[in-house]
Protein backbone atom coordinates (compact mmCIF):
# COMPACT_ATOMS: atom_id res chain seq x y z
CA UNK A 1 0.00 0.00 0.00
CA UNK A 2 1.31 3.45 -0.92
CA UNK A 3 2.06 5.97 1.80
CA UNK A 4 -1.01 8.03 2.65
CA UNK A 5 -1.02 11.82 2.89
CA UNK A 6 -3.41 14.20 4.55
CA UNK A 7 -4.21 15.70 1.17
CA UNK A 8 -5.25 12.32 -0.23
CA UNK A 9 -7.55 11.76 2.73
CA UNK A 10 -8.97 15.27 2.49
CA UNK A 11 -9.65 14.87 -1.24
CA UNK A 12 -11.69 11.74 -0.52
CA UNK A 13 -13.55 13.34 2.38
CA UNK A 14 -14.45 16.37 0.25
CA UNK A 15 -17.03 14.08 -1.39
CA UNK A 16 -18.74 13.37 1.97
CA UNK A 17 -21.66 15.78 2.48
CA UNK A 18 -23.31 16.69 5.78
CA UNK A 19 -26.99 16.19 4.97
CA UNK A 20 -28.07 18.96 7.37
CA UNK A 21 -25.70 21.78 6.38
CA UNK A 22 -25.66 20.49 2.77
CA UNK A 23 -21.91 21.15 2.66
CA UNK A 24 -19.03 18.73 2.31
CA UNK A 25 -17.16 18.13 5.56
CA UNK A 26 -13.89 19.58 4.25
CA UNK A 27 -15.11 22.96 3.00
CA UNK A 28 -17.34 23.37 6.05
CA UNK A 29 -14.20 23.16 8.24
CA UNK A 30 -15.53 20.61 10.70
CA UNK A 31 -12.50 18.33 10.31
CA UNK A 32 -10.25 19.22 13.22
CA UNK A 33 -7.45 16.80 12.49
CA UNK A 34 -6.34 13.92 10.25
CA UNK A 35 -3.73 11.68 11.84
CA UNK A 36 -1.96 9.01 9.79
CA UNK A 37 0.13 6.30 11.42
CA UNK A 38 1.19 3.76 8.83
CA UNK A 39 -2.05 2.31 7.50
CA UNK A 40 -4.07 3.69 10.44
CA UNK A 41 -6.13 6.83 9.87
CA UNK A 42 -7.74 8.85 12.66
CA UNK A 43 -10.34 11.49 11.67
CA UNK A 44 -11.33 14.02 14.33
CA UNK A 45 -14.55 15.92 13.64
CA UNK A 46 -15.91 18.89 15.59
CA UNK A 47 -19.57 19.63 14.92
CA UNK A 48 -20.80 23.17 15.51
CA UNK A 49 -24.42 22.14 15.98
CA UNK A 50 -25.99 19.37 18.12
CA UNK A 51 -26.62 16.18 16.16
CA UNK A 52 -25.85 13.19 18.40
CA UNK A 53 -28.24 10.95 16.47
CA UNK A 54 -26.42 11.76 13.21
CA UNK A 55 -22.88 11.03 14.38
CA UNK A 56 -23.01 7.29 13.62
CA UNK A 57 -24.42 7.92 10.14
CA UNK A 58 -21.74 10.46 9.28
CA UNK A 59 -19.02 8.23 10.72
CA UNK A 60 -20.20 5.38 8.48
CA UNK A 61 -20.25 7.70 5.45
CA UNK A 62 -16.63 8.68 6.17
CA UNK A 63 -15.39 5.11 6.62
CA UNK A 64 -17.32 3.94 3.53
CA UNK A 65 -15.80 6.71 1.39
CA UNK A 66 -12.28 5.78 2.52
CA UNK A 67 -12.96 2.06 2.10
CA UNK A 68 -13.67 2.65 -1.60
CA UNK A 69 -10.07 3.85 -1.85
CA UNK A 70 -8.89 0.70 -0.01
CA UNK A 71 -8.28 2.64 3.22
CA UNK A 72 -9.86 0.36 5.76
CA UNK A 73 -8.11 0.93 9.09
CA UNK A 74 -10.07 4.09 10.00
CA UNK A 75 -11.41 5.47 13.22
CA UNK A 76 -13.65 8.55 13.51
CA UNK A 77 -14.10 10.68 16.63
CA UNK A 78 -16.90 13.26 16.62
CA UNK A 79 -17.29 15.98 19.23
CA UNK A 80 -19.57 19.03 19.40
CA UNK A 81 -18.67 22.65 20.17
CA UNK A 82 -21.53 25.12 19.78
CA UNK A 83 -20.61 28.77 19.24
CA UNK A 84 -22.51 32.04 19.28
CA UNK A 85 -23.90 33.47 16.04
CA UNK A 86 -24.68 37.04 15.07
CA UNK A 87 -27.81 38.89 16.23
CA UNK A 88 -29.33 42.31 15.56
CA UNK A 89 -26.88 45.20 15.82
CA UNK A 90 -27.08 47.42 18.87
CA UNK A 91 -28.76 44.86 21.15
CA UNK A 92 -27.02 43.90 24.40
CA UNK A 93 -25.98 40.26 24.51
CA UNK A 94 -26.72 37.80 27.31
CA UNK A 95 -23.39 36.57 28.74
CA UNK A 96 -24.55 33.01 29.53
CA UNK A 97 -26.75 32.49 26.44
CA UNK A 98 -25.06 31.76 23.12
CA UNK A 99 -28.06 31.71 20.77
CA UNK A 100 -31.72 32.69 21.05
CA UNK A 101 -34.29 31.15 18.69
CA UNK A 102 -37.79 32.63 18.60
CA UNK A 103 -40.75 30.33 17.88
CA UNK A 104 -43.59 32.33 16.37
CA UNK A 105 -46.95 32.05 14.66
CA UNK A 106 -49.25 34.58 13.09
CA UNK A 107 -52.27 33.24 14.94
CA UNK A 108 -53.13 31.12 17.97
CA UNK A 109 -54.18 27.51 17.98
CA UNK A 110 -51.53 26.16 15.60
CA UNK A 111 -49.54 24.29 18.26
CA UNK A 112 -46.72 26.81 18.60
CA UNK A 113 -46.08 26.22 22.33
CA UNK A 114 -46.12 22.46 21.86
CA UNK A 115 -43.65 22.82 19.00
CA UNK A 116 -41.46 25.14 21.09
CA UNK A 117 -41.12 22.80 24.09
CA UNK A 118 -40.59 19.68 21.97
CA UNK A 119 -38.02 21.47 19.79
CA UNK A 120 -36.19 22.57 22.95
CA UNK A 121 -36.21 19.01 24.28
CA UNK A 122 -35.06 17.70 20.89
CA UNK A 123 -32.09 20.09 20.86
CA UNK A 124 -31.24 18.88 24.36
CA UNK A 125 -31.51 15.23 23.27
CA UNK A 126 -29.12 15.97 20.41
CA UNK A 127 -26.48 17.23 22.84
CA UNK A 128 -27.09 20.94 23.51
CA UNK A 129 -27.62 22.83 26.76
CA UNK A 130 -31.06 24.37 26.35
CA UNK A 131 -33.35 26.86 28.09
CA UNK A 132 -36.90 27.93 27.31
CA UNK A 133 -38.43 31.34 27.97
CA UNK A 134 -42.21 31.56 27.92
CA UNK A 135 -42.88 35.01 26.43
CA UNK A 136 -46.64 34.57 26.29
CA UNK A 137 -47.55 36.79 29.25
CA UNK A 138 -51.31 36.52 28.76
CA UNK A 139 -51.41 32.76 28.23
CA UNK A 140 -48.29 31.06 29.65
CA UNK A 141 -48.34 27.33 28.97
CA UNK A 142 -44.75 26.17 29.42
CA UNK A 143 -44.93 25.60 33.22
CA UNK A 144 -47.70 23.03 32.72
CA UNK A 145 -46.05 21.45 29.69
CA UNK A 146 -42.79 21.08 31.60
CA UNK A 147 -44.60 19.50 34.55
CA UNK A 148 -43.53 22.24 36.99
CA UNK A 149 -46.61 24.48 37.14
CA UNK A 150 -46.55 24.55 40.96
CA UNK A 151 -42.90 25.65 41.17
CA UNK A 152 -41.90 29.13 42.31
CA UNK A 153 -38.49 30.59 41.43
CA UNK A 154 -36.09 31.50 44.20
CA UNK A 155 -34.06 34.70 44.07
CA UNK A 156 -30.41 35.40 44.80
CA UNK A 157 -29.05 38.07 47.14
CA UNK A 158 -28.46 40.23 44.05
CA UNK A 159 -32.15 40.00 43.11
CA UNK A 160 -31.73 37.54 40.23
CA UNK A 161 -34.32 34.81 39.69
CA UNK A 162 -33.14 31.22 39.57
CA UNK A 163 -34.63 29.40 36.55
CA UNK A 164 -36.95 26.46 37.12
CA UNK A 165 -35.70 23.09 35.86
CA UNK A 166 -38.15 21.04 33.82
CA UNK A 167 -36.98 17.81 32.14
CA UNK A 168 -33.40 19.02 32.61
CA UNK A 169 -33.96 22.40 30.94
CA UNK A 170 -33.74 25.82 32.52
CA UNK A 171 -36.99 27.76 32.12
CA UNK A 172 -38.72 30.98 33.09
CA UNK A 173 -42.33 32.05 32.69
CA UNK A 174 -44.77 34.56 34.16
CA UNK A 175 -46.72 31.40 35.03
CA UNK A 176 -44.21 30.73 37.83
CA UNK A 177 -44.81 34.16 39.34
CA UNK A 178 -48.63 34.33 39.36
CA UNK A 179 -51.38 31.82 40.06
CA UNK A 180 -52.45 29.79 37.03
CA UNK A 181 -56.07 31.01 37.32
CA UNK A 182 -55.22 34.72 37.55
CA UNK A 183 -55.59 36.64 34.27
CA UNK A 184 -52.84 39.09 33.34
CA UNK A 185 -54.78 42.33 32.75
CA UNK A 186 -51.81 44.39 31.61
CA UNK A 187 -51.26 47.00 28.94
CA UNK A 188 -48.55 46.61 26.34
CA UNK A 189 -45.71 48.48 28.11
CA UNK A 190 -46.09 46.32 31.23
CA UNK A 191 -45.98 43.17 29.12
CA UNK A 192 -42.82 44.16 27.28
CA UNK A 193 -41.13 45.22 30.52
CA UNK A 194 -42.01 41.88 32.12
CA UNK A 195 -40.55 40.03 29.13
CA UNK A 196 -37.27 41.90 29.27
CA UNK A 197 -37.01 41.46 33.04
CA UNK A 198 -37.64 37.70 32.83
CA UNK A 199 -34.92 37.43 30.22
CA UNK A 200 -32.26 39.64 31.83
CA UNK A 201 -33.04 39.17 35.53
CA UNK A 202 -32.92 35.38 35.41
CA UNK A 203 -29.63 33.71 36.30
CA UNK A 204 -29.19 31.60 33.18
CA UNK A 205 -26.14 29.32 33.17
CA UNK A 206 -24.18 27.96 30.19
CA UNK A 207 -26.95 27.96 27.56
CA UNK A 208 -26.24 26.92 23.95
CA UNK A 209 -29.77 27.63 22.73
CA UNK A 210 -32.62 29.50 24.36
CA UNK A 211 -36.01 28.84 22.82
CA UNK A 212 -38.45 31.74 23.21
CA UNK A 213 -42.11 30.75 22.96
CA UNK A 214 -43.71 33.93 21.59
CA UNK A 215 -47.40 34.83 21.84
CA UNK A 216 -49.29 34.72 18.53
CA UNK A 217 -49.42 37.78 16.33
CA UNK A 218 -47.10 40.67 15.48
CA UNK A 219 -47.61 43.05 18.41
CA UNK A 220 -45.71 44.63 21.29
CA UNK A 221 -43.92 41.47 22.42
CA UNK A 222 -42.57 40.74 18.95
CA UNK A 223 -41.43 44.35 18.57
CA UNK A 224 -39.62 44.21 21.92
CA UNK A 225 -37.98 40.98 20.80
CA UNK A 226 -36.57 42.64 17.70
CA UNK A 227 -35.40 45.81 19.46
CA UNK A 228 -34.09 44.66 22.85
CA UNK A 229 -33.40 40.91 22.76
CA UNK A 230 -30.43 39.41 20.83
CA UNK A 231 -32.15 36.89 18.57
CA UNK A 232 -30.11 34.58 16.34
CA UNK A 233 -33.04 33.29 14.30
CA UNK A 234 -36.73 32.48 14.18
CA UNK A 235 -38.98 29.55 13.32
CA UNK A 236 -42.53 30.00 11.99
CA UNK A 237 -45.20 27.46 12.99
CA UNK A 238 -48.33 27.10 10.90
CA UNK A 239 -51.04 24.63 9.95
CA UNK A 240 -51.86 23.75 6.33
CA UNK A 241 -55.12 25.68 5.91
CA UNK A 242 -55.19 29.00 4.06
CA UNK A 243 -56.42 31.09 7.01
CA UNK A 244 -53.43 30.03 9.14
CA UNK A 245 -50.98 30.53 6.28
CA UNK A 246 -52.17 34.12 5.74
CA UNK A 247 -51.26 35.00 9.32
CA UNK A 248 -48.05 32.95 9.27
CA UNK A 249 -46.86 34.96 6.26
CA UNK A 250 -47.41 38.16 8.25
CA UNK A 251 -45.19 36.79 11.02
CA UNK A 252 -42.55 35.83 8.49
CA UNK A 253 -42.61 39.29 6.89
CA UNK A 254 -42.30 40.89 10.33
CA UNK A 255 -39.05 39.05 11.04
CA UNK A 256 -37.72 39.99 7.61
CA UNK A 257 -38.42 43.68 8.27
CA UNK A 258 -36.63 43.66 11.64
CA UNK A 259 -33.66 41.73 10.18
CA UNK A 260 -34.05 38.56 12.22
CA UNK A 261 -33.12 35.50 10.11
CA UNK A 262 -35.88 32.97 9.46
CA UNK A 263 -34.50 29.49 9.99
CA UNK A 264 -37.53 27.72 8.57
CA UNK A 265 -41.20 26.79 8.67
CA UNK A 266 -42.82 23.93 10.62
CA UNK A 267 -46.22 22.64 9.52
CA UNK A 268 -48.26 21.34 12.44
CA UNK A 269 -51.39 19.15 12.31
CA UNK A 270 -50.55 18.20 8.72
CA UNK A 271 -52.35 14.85 8.68
CA UNK A 272 -54.78 13.00 10.92
CA UNK A 273 -54.39 9.24 11.23
CA UNK A 274 -57.37 7.50 12.80
CA UNK A 275 -56.29 5.62 15.92
CA UNK A 276 -59.00 3.00 15.30
CA UNK A 277 -58.74 2.15 11.62
CA UNK A 278 -55.55 3.86 10.42
CA UNK A 279 -57.37 5.97 7.83
CA UNK A 280 -55.38 9.07 6.87
CA UNK A 281 -57.16 12.36 6.30
CA UNK A 282 -55.76 15.84 5.65
CA UNK A 283 -58.31 17.69 7.80
CA UNK A 284 -56.67 21.10 7.35
CA UNK A 285 -55.58 20.64 3.74
CA UNK A 286 -52.25 19.57 2.31
CA UNK A 287 -48.95 21.14 1.36
CA UNK A 288 -49.61 24.61 2.77
CA UNK A 289 -46.38 24.85 4.74
CA UNK A 290 -44.24 23.52 1.90
CA UNK A 291 -45.88 25.90 -0.59
CA UNK A 292 -45.32 28.85 1.74
CA UNK A 293 -41.68 27.84 2.18
CA UNK A 294 -41.18 27.58 -1.58
CA UNK A 295 -42.91 30.91 -2.24
CA UNK A 296 -40.85 32.77 0.35
CA UNK A 297 -37.51 31.04 -0.22
CA UNK A 298 -37.44 29.72 3.36
CA UNK A 299 -36.52 26.17 4.36
CA UNK A 300 -39.35 23.74 5.12
CA UNK A 301 -38.25 22.06 8.34
CA UNK A 302 -40.84 19.33 8.63
CA UNK A 303 -44.47 18.37 9.19
CA UNK A 304 -46.10 16.94 12.30
CA UNK A 305 -49.33 14.92 12.32
CA UNK A 306 -52.49 15.77 14.24
CA UNK A 307 -52.07 13.13 16.92
CA UNK A 308 -53.79 12.90 20.29
CA UNK A 309 -50.65 11.81 22.16
CA UNK A 310 -48.88 15.08 21.31
CA UNK A 311 -51.68 17.01 23.00
CA UNK A 312 -52.13 14.71 26.02
CA UNK A 313 -48.37 14.43 26.62
CA UNK A 314 -48.10 18.21 26.88
CA UNK A 315 -51.14 18.45 29.16
CA UNK A 316 -49.61 15.82 31.45
CA UNK A 317 -46.33 17.73 31.74
CA UNK A 318 -44.28 15.19 29.79
CA UNK A 319 -43.94 16.47 26.18
CA UNK A 320 -43.65 13.71 23.59
CA UNK A 321 -39.88 14.05 23.09
CA UNK A 322 -39.42 13.48 26.84
CA UNK A 323 -42.10 10.81 27.23
CA UNK A 324 -41.26 8.70 24.20
CA UNK A 325 -37.78 9.77 23.06
CA UNK A 326 -37.38 6.88 20.62
CA UNK A 327 -40.85 7.24 19.06
CA UNK A 328 -41.82 8.47 15.61
CA UNK A 329 -42.93 11.93 16.76
CA UNK A 330 -39.73 12.49 18.75
CA UNK A 331 -37.77 11.50 15.66
CA UNK A 332 -39.55 14.19 13.62
CA UNK A 333 -38.83 16.83 16.26
CA UNK A 334 -35.17 15.77 16.39
CA UNK A 335 -34.92 16.07 12.60
CA UNK A 336 -36.36 19.59 12.85
CA UNK A 337 -33.92 20.43 15.67
CA UNK A 338 -30.94 19.33 13.58
CA UNK A 339 -32.15 21.31 10.57
CA UNK A 340 -32.74 24.46 12.67
CA UNK A 341 -29.36 24.36 14.41
CA UNK A 342 -27.54 23.43 11.18
CA UNK A 343 -29.22 26.33 9.38
CA UNK A 344 -27.99 28.65 12.12
CA UNK A 345 -24.38 27.64 11.39
CA UNK A 346 -24.69 29.22 7.94
CA UNK A 347 -24.74 32.66 9.61
CA UNK A 348 -21.68 34.62 10.67
CA UNK A 349 -20.19 33.86 14.06
CA UNK A 350 -20.45 36.56 16.67
CA UNK A 351 -17.21 38.30 17.57
CA UNK A 352 -16.12 39.67 20.91
CA UNK A 353 -16.18 43.41 21.55
CA UNK A 354 -12.46 43.24 22.38
CA UNK A 355 -9.76 41.04 20.83
CA UNK A 356 -8.33 38.17 22.83
CA UNK A 357 -4.78 39.03 23.88
CA UNK A 358 -2.29 36.30 24.72
CA UNK A 359 1.06 37.08 26.37
CA UNK A 360 3.73 34.45 25.97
Amino acid sequence: MIDLTNKQIADILSKVVDIYTKQDIVSSNIINDINIDGDKVQINIEFNYPANSYHATLSSAITDALAKANINNVSVDIKTKIVKYTTQKGVDVLPEVKNIIAIASGKGGVGKSTTAVNLALALQAEGAKVAILDADIYGPSQPRMLGVSKAKPESTAEGKLLPILGHGMQSMSIGYLVDEDNPMIWRGPMVTQALEQMLRDTLWRGIDYMIIDLPPGTGDTQLTLSQKIPVSGSVIVTTPQDIALIDAKKGLKMFEKVNIPILGIVENMSLHICSKCGHEEAIFGTGGGETMAADTGVEFLGALPLEMDIRTDGDEGTPTVAKNPEGRIAEIYKEIAKKVSAKLTQQSRATSAFPSITIE
